[in-house]
Order: structure tokens, then sequence, then C-alpha cells
């Protein structure tokens, strides 16, 4: 496991289409992907060896080659697609039960950081292996990113918006979360549901309804929430 390895933190699009579907998530593969992550959380990626990962899942290092062919690399893909499925089934169950734009919004954005900044694996390559997490929040790779996001949290927000506004606000909060991600203000606490009520309540509403109420008079400013690129402004 000593050889040189890709981590993609979001799943790889080409054309709209994943490059590739992944296996079934069977029981052995989740024990082997939960203890990769054990492994990550306590020396990271490139100190984490299929040894390591076979004696943290009670196996041998021929089981894990069974359940990935592909070796680190492999694993490593099956980490990311488990996490960012868990990731996003966290934030369904909140978002789905909000009863408003304000609710939906705060239960995402705090959800979204209450996960972030409890994830042990994802802090230790925060602190250690920051080369390894910080390409996907700039660049092309951040696209991708919010993309991914926006894909996923728009319709909890078309409850409430039209699709393309709530497209466009779903890539604002995800913005406003992994910028905080990569980094954090002074003062701000994602992950405390009033802090971010605050924050939804003086920027992000007034933002959505200044833009909506252009859009009904047939005018649009720039609105205070970003368009995606190639949009009008």
């Amino acid at each position: 496991m000593e050889e040189s390895v890709r981590l993609a933190l979001v799943p790889e699009v080409r054309d709209g289409a994943r490059a590739s579907t992944p296996e079934a998530p069977t029981p052995q593969r989740v024990r082997l992907v939960d203890a990769a992550l054990a492994c990550i959380a306590r020396q990271g990626i490139a100190g984490t060896t299929l040894d390591d990962v076979a004696r943290a899942a009670g196996c041998s290092r021929a089981t894990v080659y069974r359940a990935f062919p592909g070796g680190k690399e492999g694993l490593l893909s099956a980490v990311v697609d488990t996490e960012v499925a868990r990731f996003f089934t966290s934030l369904a169950v909140p978002m789905a039960a909000a009863a408003d734009l304000e609710d939906v919004l705060v239960a995402g954005m705090t959800e979204a950081a209450r996960r972030i900044a409890g994830h042990q694996a994802l802090s230790h390559l925060r602190e250690h292996e920051p080369e390894v997490v910080l390409p996907h929040l700039a660049f092309a790779h951040f696209d991708t990113v919010l993309a991914v996001s926006a894909t996923f949290t728009a319709p909890f927000l078309g409850r409430f918006l039209d699709h393309d506004e709530a497209r466009r606000v779903a890539e604002w909060a995800a913005r406003i979360v992994l910028s905080h991600l990569a980094c954090p203000a002074e003062g701000v606490d994602l992950t405390d549901e009033a802090g971010v009520r605050s924050l939804v309540r003086t920027f992000m509403l007034p933002g959505e309804r200044a833009d909506s109420a252009a859009v009904h008079k047939g005018d649009r400013p720039m609105s205070l929430i970003p368009t995606t690129r190639g949009e009008a402004s």
C-alpha cells in the first residue's frame, strides 16, 4: 500500500454521469471502510497500509484485496463513496422536516458543519495532510464539490423556491460551509444553530427576497446570492 493514490472527495462526474458505479456496500466492505476510516483518523492516508486496515477489521490482507481488487486506491474510493452517502443522508432528515425556507437552510448548514467538524478522519487530514483536502476547496475541484452539494440540497429548497433560485441558494449555502471549513472565521460557529439562524436571517434571506421581488417585476439586479458559472448576473 505504499503506492501513490489520488483521493477524490466527491465522485468523479463525466458528461453529467458517474464515471463508474460504486459496488454495493456489503457488510464486509462496510467493515473494511470503517476500519480504514479509523486508521486514517489515527495516522492519515500516507501512514495507513492495507495490513493496518486488515488488522483493524480483524481479517487478512488477502480479504481486503478480495473486497477491493484495486488495492489502496479502490479502498479509498469506497471510503469516499460511503462517507459522501452518509453525509448527505444525515442532511436529508432535518432538511426534510423543516417547515419553511429559513428552517431548511439552518438545518442543512448546521448539520453539515457538525458532521464535518466531528469527522475524525477528515479532521486528521485537514491538520496533517492538508494537501489531500485543500485542492478540493479551490478552483475546478471546488466547482465539482459545489455542484454535487447543490444537486442534493436544491430539491429540499425547491419546496419554497423555483428551480433556478433553489440551485443558487443551495450553492451559496454550500459556499459558506465549505469556505468556513477551509478558513474558519473567528467568532463564527456554524455548528451553533442560533448563530446559523442569525446568519441566514441577516445575509441569506434578504438577498433571496430581493432577487425574487426583482424577478416578479421583470427586472433582475445583481443578486446577493451568487449565480453559478455560465449564468447571467
